[in-house]
C-alpha cells in the first residue's frame, strides 16, 4: 500500500504562500534597487568629493526644499567626466599658458551704465572685423562695490563661479560635489544688494574677516548705495553677462542663477562642456522653445515682463533687421532659445564680445536675455563657438529650486 503524500501545513494556506512570495520579491527588488543606485553613484563620481557640508544654515534662514522635479533617470548619464586629477592638472596648465584676451572697451562718461545707445549705434558694433574698434560694454557709470572686493575680484586668475541675489529674491545655496583642491583653484562670488545683505546679517550668516564677507564657499560682495538701474533684475544681469569685466584676469567662468544649486565640481564642468568641446560658451537649450518668438509670447502670456509694448517693439526691431526663426540652416546652432540659468564661458574675444553686445540689448529693452540671445549670436562677427547642450545635461549637473517664497 502506497503511503499518501501530505502537503506540509506551512504551504496549505494560499494566503500565507502569497504573502511569503510578495515578501521575498519585495526584498529582492529593494536590494537590487539599492545596489543599482550605488553602482550609478560610483560610476558618475571620478574622485572623492568634499563630504562635509560647506555651511550649516540656521533654522531661521532655512533653505527652501521646493526643488523642481525632473524625470531624468539617475542611472542614465548624458555627460561623462574625465578623472578629477587629470582635469585639475590640465586646467592649471591652460592657466599658466593663457594670455589676456584682446578687446577694447568704451570708457566711462555716459548718462547710463551702458550708454543708452540707439538701435543704429548698437548694431554698428556687431561687426568687429576691425579689432581696433572700442566696444561699449557697460561700466560707463560706477558699479558700487568696495575697494577690497574689487581687489579680490581682480586677483581671481583662474576659474570664477558667479551668482547674484537682489531684493532677497532667492536663498543662497552651497555648491555640492566639490573636489578637495577646488576651493584653492576656483573663486566663488555672490553679489547682493543692501536689502539682501541686511537679511543675511539678520540671520547671522556672514563671517567677516579683513573686510571680507563669507558664506560657506561664497565670498559675498555687497553692491551698495545707488545702483545702476531701478530694476533688481537689470542690476542682476551686470554680474551675469559682464563677468569678464568684473573679473578681468579670470580665464573661465560659470554663471549660476541663485535659483539653482551646482551638484558637480566646476572644474569638471568647464573641462567637459568648454575645453573638450573647444567652445567659447556652453549653455543649455530651453526645455520647451526653439524660436525666439515663442519665448516672447510666453514672456507676455505669463507676465514675466509687464511692458508688452516694449516686447512688441523689441521683436519688431529684430525682425526688421534680419531675425528669422530657427531652421536647419542655422546649424551647428541647434536652437534659438537657451536656458540662461547656467552659463559657462571661456573668456576670449568670442564670448566677451557676445556678452557686451547682448548686455547692450538688455539695457535697450529689458533683462529677458533669452529674447535677444539668437539675434546677437547670428549677427555678430566674428562668430562665437557655442555648445548648446541638452536639458538632460542641465538636470544632471544642477538642481533647480523655485524662487524665494514671500509671506
Amino acid at each position: 500500500m502506497e503511503k499518501a503524500y501530505k502537503t506540509p501545513l506551512l504551504f496549505q494556506s494560499k494566503l500565507l504562500c502569497f504573502s511569503l512570495f510578495y515578501l521575498f520579491t519585495t526584498l529582492f527588488l529593494a536590494l537590487y534597487s539599492s545596489l543599482s543606485q550605488t553602482k550609478c553613484m560610483f560610476r558618475s563620481s571620478p574622485f572623492d568629493p568634499i563630504q562635509s557640508p560647506l555651511f550649516s544654515y540656521p533654522s531661521t534662514y532655512g533653505e527652501h526644499k521646493y526643488a523642481i522635479p525632473t524625470l531624468r533617470s539617475a542611472c542614465i548619464s548624458p555627460l561623462y567626466f574625465t578623472d578629477y586629477w587629470v582635469v585639475l592638472k590640465e586646467i592649471h596648465d591652460i592657466l599658466k599658458n593663457s594670455s589676456t584676451p584682446v578687446l577694447r572697451y568704451t570708457e566711462m562718461g555716459r548718462e547710463s551704465f551702458s550708454g543708452n545707445l540707439s538701435t543704429q549705434e548698437r548694431f554698428s558694433y556687431f561687426d568687429q572685423s576691425d579689432k581696433q574698434m572700442k566696444v561699449p560694454c557697460g561700466f560707463m557709470k560706477e558699479f558700487p562695490v568696495s575697494h577690497y572686493d574689487r581687489i579680490s575680484m581682480e586677483s581671481c586668475r583662474g576659474v570664477v563661479v558667479v551668482s547674484a541675489v537682489f531684493g532677497d529674491h532667492d536663498k543662497i545655496r552651497q555648491p555640492r560635489g566639490l573636489g578637495s583642491k577646488t576651493l584653492q583653484t576656483v573663486c566663488f562670488f555672490m553679489f547682493v544688494d543692501d536689502h539682501t545683505f541686511k537679511v543675511l546679517n539678520s540671520h547671522n550668516l556672514l563671517t567677516n574677516q579683513a573686510q571680507e564677507h563669507n558664506l560657506g564657499a561664497w565670498r559675498v560682495v555687497q553692491v551698495s548705495g545707488v545702483l545702476p538701474y531701478n530694476s533688481p533684475a537689470m542690476n542682476g544681469v551686470i554680474p551675469k553677462h559682464l563677468v569678464h569685466r568684473l573679473f578681468p584676469n579670470s580665464r573661465f567662468s560659470i554663471w549660476v542663477d541663485a535659483k539653482i544649486q551646482l551638484t558637480v565640481d566646476p572644474l569638471l564642468l568647464i573641462h567637459s562642456l568648454i575645453i573638450k568641446e573647444d567652445a567659447d560658451m556652453a549653455i543649455s537649450k530651453h526645455p520647451y522653445y526653439i524660436h525666439a518668438m515663442e519665448e516672447a509670447m510666453a514672456t507676455a502670456r505669463w507676465k514675466k515682463w509687464d511692458d508688452i509694448g516694449s516686447l512688441n517693439m523689441q521683436m519688431e526691431t529684430y525682425c526688421d533687421n534680419g531675425m528669422r526663426p530657427w531652421t536647419a540652416d542655422k546649424l551647428p546652432y541647434t536652437s534659438d532659445v537657451p536656458d540662461t540659468a547656467l552659463i559657462l564661458r571661456k573668456h576670449g574675444v568670442g564670448s566677451n564680445l557676445f556678452s557686451c553686445l547682448l548686455f547692450n540689448e538688455l539695457e535697450a529693452f529689458n533683462p529677458r536675455d533669452q529674447l535677444a540671445f539668437s539675434f546677437v549670436r547670428d549677427h555678430m562677427n566674428p562668430k562665437m563657438k557655442l555648445n548648446m547642450f541638452e536639458v538632460e545635461v542641465f538636470e544632471q549637473v544642477a538642481v533647480e529650486y523655485r524662487h524665494n517664497i514671500k509671506k
